[in-house]
This record gives C-alpha cells, structure tokens and sequence, in this order.
C-alpha cells in the first residue's frame, strides 16, 4: 500500500480526494499501528501500518490507496503502569477520537477491559487478549452533501421555543410515520413530523444526546440499556442507533438531510452534548480509545494518586479541559457540527465541569475564553447545565455573557408555588420576570434564562401532578435511583384515577404549568410528549428504558388533544405579545409612550403589593401587569416594545379568590383572554372594567388584555 509522511492536522482521518490523511494525538506513546479493517465485526485487520511520522505529539500518515467506507482502528503502544496514569495495551483496538461515524457497537466481554478482570490486584495487571471483534470500528467518510442554500438559521432568542426530544423515543411510536423509518434521524425528517412540529409553533427541537455512546455493562447485563445516550465514546460521529441504512457509509448522509429539511421547516436543531466524561469510567471501566491513547492527556487523575480519576460527573470519569489538546478536542468537535453538520446551537451537560481549572469553578476558565472569541462558536445558542456533582457545583446564574442556562431555580420555585407551598411568592416573581437577580448584574439579559419545569430527566408534566413518589422499579435499582423532589401535588389519589375532581385539578394543573413557562419572560422550553399528557408511569428516570415506557404514545385522548390545543394556543399567544419576551429587564417605573410602570404587582384587592407584603408566606395569589407600547431604555437606543398591555393572575390558593382587576384610570377594561379553569381555549368575548371583581378558581391562571381604548 503506497503511503506518505502525511500532516499533523487535521486530526482524524480527513479523505481529499485522492487519499486519506490519518492523524492521532498521542503525548507518551512510543509507537501507533493504524490498523484498517475489510467489514465491522471482523477480528483481524487486513493491514496493520506502524505511523513512524510524528510531529507536535501527532502520529501520522498519508494512504493514497484507502478510500472512504474504509474501517479502522488503532493499537497504541507504550508502558502499563496504572499506578502511575499510563495504561497502553496495544492488545486493545481503539477508537479515533475524531472518527466521524462509527459502525457497529460494543459487544461486551472481559476482553473489552485493559487489565485481567478478577485479578487479585484489579486493574494493576494487563489483559493481553484481544478485543478487536468486539469493538466498533471507524470509518473514512467523504463529507460531500448538497447542502444547497441551507444555513444556521439564527432564529432570536426572543423568538425561540425549545421543544427537547429523543430522536427514537419521539418517532418510535408515531402511525404517521413511514414504519421503516420509525426511531430515525430521517423519521424527523418525515412529513408527520415536520407537520407537527411547524403546527405546535416551536421553533428548535433539542436533541438529546446523538453523539456515538456505548451501553454500560452494568445496563447489558441487566437486559437493560442507555437509551438517553449521556455515555459518550465519539465526539464527531453520528450514533449508528439511530439510521435507517445498513450501510454504515450513509449514517452521515441521513443526518446532514435531518438537518436540512428541519431548516427548511424553520426550525433550529440544537444538541444536547456530553464533553464532561466519555463511556471509559473509572479506573476499573474498558479501554475503549482515549483511555489506551493518552490517558494522562485526555482525564483528570487523582492528586497524587493516577491510578484514580476525578469524578465530578458522578460517571467515573471527567475529560481534562486544562490539557490543550483535549481542549482542542471539545472546540474542533463543537466546530464540525456547525460547519460541517449545520448545527444550530448546543446544550452542554454538566457544563460546570468545563469551567473547572484546579478543583474549584472557573468563570474564567480557558474554556469560556475560547468560545467567547471563536468566530464560529459565539455565534450559535449556548445552553448550559450549570451544575455537577463537585464542590461547589451549583452555577445557576454564573455563566458568562453569550450563555444561556437550564434554571433550575426557575423549575424548582414554579413547581413549588402551584404545589401550594407557602413562602414562594418573593423568588416566584423573579422567576417570571426573568430572573434579574440570576442574570442581570452579570451584564445578561432575561434570555439567559431557560425556563422549564419538566425535562427528560425526571417527571412528565402528566405525572409531576399524578404521583406522590417516583415509581422507578423497572430500573431494577430498588426504586433508589432518580431525584426525590416530587413531593405530594394536593391531587388526591396517586396514579391513575376515575375520580372526575381529581382528574379536573391535574388538568388544570397542567395547564397552569405549561402557561407559567409560555408566558414568562426568558426562553421557554417544553419536553416532548408534555403537550398532550405523555406519562412514563411515575418513572422519573427512565434512561435505561428503550422500550414503550419512555417512547412518546402518539394514541392520545380526548384531554391529551384538549392539552395540545390549549399548549398551541399559548405558544400563539407568546409569539403574538412581545411584552411577553422582553430583550432587557423590567425596571417597575414609568417609561416613554406608557401611562403606567413597565411592570407592576397586585394585591387580589386590586392594589399594588407593598414592599413589606413580599416575605408573607401566607400569600399565593397576585396579579402581574407588563405594559405594551412602551420604550425599553439603553445607553445607545431605545427598542420599542410593540403590543398590548396585559394582565396576568395567578392563584396557586387552594381556595377561590375573588381578584380585583386593577384601574390606572377610569376607562379602563380588561378583555379576558385565557383561563386555565377552563380546558377550551376560546372562552368566549369577556369585557371587564377596570375595579370590577373576577372570581379565581383555586389553582388557575389568567390573562387579560387591555382593551386599546384604554389607552
């Protein structure tokens, strides 16, 4: 096979036209055997070339023979010595840590692990059999797409409303779609779906996470498997799961026309994505790639001890971001799936573990810096989860300019206050109005602020307000696992039910969720399936569940079409009302073109809550006007806030409150727009004025619009 030096970069395998040029970052390793394959499962590779080029650390060559669909792998040679951080056994094929898409899966066995499992010294002991039929094996892709005039569409954050979704989970179940390609990147792709999603009115779907993952042994064993997917082995490569194609060759090809044809829906494709640890676990998990490759480079080791890994992801492992070739890892991969894939923007799991420099979390970490300046990257959506499982952990409101954050106290405090409890209203109100005090001394704005309530991780809105404790036993973990944070919602009967009042107040409590999140200021996002009602049957961990439990059941009721309709509706609204999706922060005076303050408080008297009456714990009732047709204030402009004024009530009593509407002036009248007591969501032409009393049923939410000759 002819060969040449090759280049150091790009790292991967990169096809020209003419060639492959093939390049693998390793520190410590003395020699690297490029060993390329004739199918997936096969154990021996037809060709195995020692790299004798190596230049900045980067072993390479150029194979003007090898064209793309060539699988591959590598051996990586250099000491076992895991007392010391190095762990080479080129006994051990490994993946490319830049393979752009993977063909096949793990297939687990005591081979899979570097040293001799039931060895009296663990993992001191090298295994020296060989593992090569039952590891995935890389492939050379050619990138050629036509893309045609598709780009980012750069939708605006005022603009946005996430919709997250598992791309097998929401298609597996759907009549509508073509049965083969059901559980499929082309499935989203598919007519129904792009029907659906383009009729609800959202605006980006996140996708939870499609990098390639491996299945944990302990799940396989268990019958079980990863069906979430945060076990990532492949930061560049599609995961196979999800394509229609036995042809691993097209997996890339599937994908890019995902994208495309959501893009030409208008909507945006975000990913959920894991750089905090990879599917090697701890210092007991298998060698699989980065472990084999350069173990010292690619992990944070133990102070003092290598032979151990930080875990600040509670996963056995975290990716060390302070290394700059893992750094330049992360930021080649996040800039392959813009430029290369048309990726909209990224939800990054754990994101707290990336802003960690020496043990602590670093706002100014090098991470930040790099992302903040790349001409590419600052210009997509940024989301974190702003937390791990370290010290000091819990960042919510931390980030940097440019990022937005999952908010968890936005979730938390909203779940709390319809709950009933008490001593809410204070953090509620910040929570709505877009968390000022998380955001705004930063220099941000109340798109910061990712608003939610549910997510694939935990409860379904149906079964937040139908169960009283979580019901995880299919998990096989003795109903231990998952978060504990579903306390009594004051909906009587756990679970399913007949009684016709309990099931009215889980509605209407659906409701009022969904409406708190469409029409707080911030960006709103919404979890799949929630719409009309999904349930996983009081599972609030389901990520070891690939089977009906947690696939979106597309056979719904006459209440689950009443909730779609009614969560449309809502969507409508929002993207109708701007003073609903403010670009700055509320400031509670008078402001240009408005009679009143931008934002104002009330009592169910109608007056304005006084500064003493915000510590009350006995208060779950108050009214919230926005002012339309006002001026936002800024050093250099003023952005005008078109629309109406609109009022919103809210009472999470458990009790009737008759609620005074408030009156600036005496024309004043309010048109009644929406009332969650009430499942239509045309409740007809209401016209109150202003003094005038609306009786609140417990638990509701409404909105009133003032009536333009009010002004």
């Amino acid at each position: 096979m002819r060969r040449r030096p090759g280049r150091p970069h790009p790292l991967g395998a990169t096809w020209d036209g003419e060639g492959v040029n093939f390049a693998l970052f390793s520190e410590r390793a003395t020699g690297v055997d490029l060993c390329l394959f004739e199918g997936p499962g096969l154990a021996r590779e037809s060709h195995r070339i020692r790299l004798e080029e190596r230049t900045d650390h980067v072993w390479h060559i150029y194979l003007s023979e090898v064209r793309p669909g060539q699988y591959y792998g590598y051996r990586v040679h250099g000491p076992y010595e895991p007392e010391a951080g190095l762990r080479f056994n080129p006994h051990k094929l490994l993946l490319d840590p830049y393979a752009k898409a993977l063909a096949g899966q793990v297939q687990w066995s005591d081979r899979m692990f570097g040293y001799q499992i039931g060895d009296p010294g663990a993992d001191l002991t090298k295994d020296t059999r060989d593992n090569a039929a039952d590891v995935p094996k890389c492939l050379v892709v050619d990138q050629a797409f036509t893309w045609g005039n598709d780009r980012l569409l750069k939708i605006p954050w005022d603009q946005t409303v996430i919709y997250e979704l598992h791309v097998k989970g929401f298609t597996m179940r759907n009549p509508d779609v073509p049965e083969a390609l059901r559980g499929s990147y082309e499935a989203l792709a598919s007519p129904a779906v792009i029907d659906y999603l383009q009729a609800l009115g959202v605006t980006a779907v996140e996708l939870l996470p499609v990098h390639a993952f491996v299945t944990d042994r302990h799940l396989h064993d268990r019958g079980l498997v990863n069906y979430w997917g945060y076990n990532t082995i492949g930061f560049f490569a599609p995961d196979s799961r999800y394509a229609v194609s036995a042809d691993p060759t097209q997996l890339v090809r599937e994908f890019k026309t995902m994208v495309k044809t959501l893009h030409s829906a208008g909507v945006e494709v975000i990913l959920d994505v894991v750089y905090n640890h990879t599917a090697e676990g701890n210092h007991l998990g298998p060698t699989l790639s980065f472990r084999g490759i350069d173990n010292q480079a690619y992990y944070r080791l133990g102070d003092g001890q290598p032979r151990f890994y930080e875990d600040f992801t509670g996963c056995g492992n975290t990716l060390d971001v302070r290394h700059p070739r893992t750094l330049q890892l992360i930021m080649d991969s996040l800039r392959y799936w813009v430029c290369e894939m048309h990726i909209d923007g990224f939800r990054f799991d754990l994101a707290t573990t990336l802003a960690r420099e020496g043990g602590g979390v670093d706002r100014l970490s090098a991470f930040f810096d790099i992302i903040q300046q790349d001409p590419v990257l600052s210009q997509v959506k940024l989301i974190a989860e702003p937390w791990d499982l370290g010290h000091g952990g819990y960042q919510v409101g931390n980030f940097p300019p440019g990022w937005a954050e999952w908010n968890g106290r936005y979730r938390d405090t909203v779940r709390r206050y319809w709950r009933g409890d008490g001593g809410q209203i204070s953090e509620f109100a910040s929570r709505l109005t877009g968390s000022s005090d998380l955001y705004e001394s930063g220099g941000r704005s109340p798109f910061a602020s990712v608003n939610f309530v549910t997510a694939h991780d935990g409860l379904t809105l149906h079964d937040l307000v139908s169960y009283n404790v979580k019901h995880n036993e299919g998990n096989q973990e003795g109903n231990r696992d998952g978060s504990d944070d579903n306390d009594s919602w004051n909906c009587g009967v756990e679970g399913p039910t007949d009684d016709p009042s309990i099931l009215s107040l889980r509605e209407r409590q659906k409701r009022n969720l969904l409406a708190t999140v469409l029409f707080s200021q911030g960006v709103s996002m919404l979890c799949a399936g929630d719409e009309f009602g999904r349930t996983q049957m009081g599972n609030n961990n389901a990520y070891c569940q690939d089977n009906e439990l947690s696939w979106v059941d597309w056979n719904v009721t006459d209440g689950g079409r009443e909730l779609w309709t009614f969560t449309r509706t809502l969507i409508a609204l929002r993207r109708a009302h701007p003073v609903m999706r403010r670009r700055r922060f509320f400031q509670g005076k008078k402001v240009r073109g408005s009679e009143v303050k931008d934002l104002a408080w009330f009592r169910p008297d109608g007056k304005e809550m006084r500064q003493q009456e915000w510590g009350a714990g006995f208060i779950r009732c108050l009214g919230l006007r926005l002012a339309g047709d006002a001026i936002e204030e800024s050093d250099t402009q003023g952005d005008r806030v078109e629309g109406e004024t609109l009022l919103l009530l809210l009472n999470a009593h458990h009790e009737r409150v008759p609620f005074t509407l408030p009156s600036h002036r005496s024309s004043v009248r309010w048109e009644r727009v929406l009332d969650t007591a009430e499942p239509a969501t045309d409740p007809g032409r209401y016209i109150y004025k202003g003094g005038e009393r609306y009786e609140m049923e417990l638990r509701s939410l409404v909105l009133f619009r003032l009536l333009p000759d009010a002004r």
